[in-house]
């Protein structure tokens, strides 16, 4: 399994309703191929950065099949009007899991 991890600044002001969209994206996640976790984090020193944590069987299934989907377009739609910048997207596998 990896994660993708994506760094999302949002516009000042929109924290609540970029959460809020979250949540309702999150069913567009859980139901994609490959999908396993889905997990939005917020700085505590940055209240507009965010950090959404999906877990993946395949880079393939994040970057192919949901990206060419219908449900990444719901998610566009959903979060895209409170993104400040694109998200900077990586790729992680775990390498050690000390608990």
């Amino acid at each position: 399994m990896i994660h993708e991890i994506a760094e999302i600044e949002v516009l000042e002001g929109h924290e609540t309703d970029f959460e809020a969209a979250v949540l309702r994206a999150a069913p567009l996640f859980k139901g994609s191929r490959g999908s396993h976790s889905f997990v939005l984090t917020r700085s505590i020193e940055h209240p507009q950065r965010f950090r959404l944590t999906v877990g993946w069987d395949t880079v393939e299934d994040h970057m192919v099949h949901f990206r060419e989907s219908e449900a990444f377009q719901g998610w566009r739609a959903l979060v895209g009007p409170h993104f400040a910048s694109p998200p900077r997207v990586e790729h992680v596998s775990t390498v050690i899991d000390g608990f």
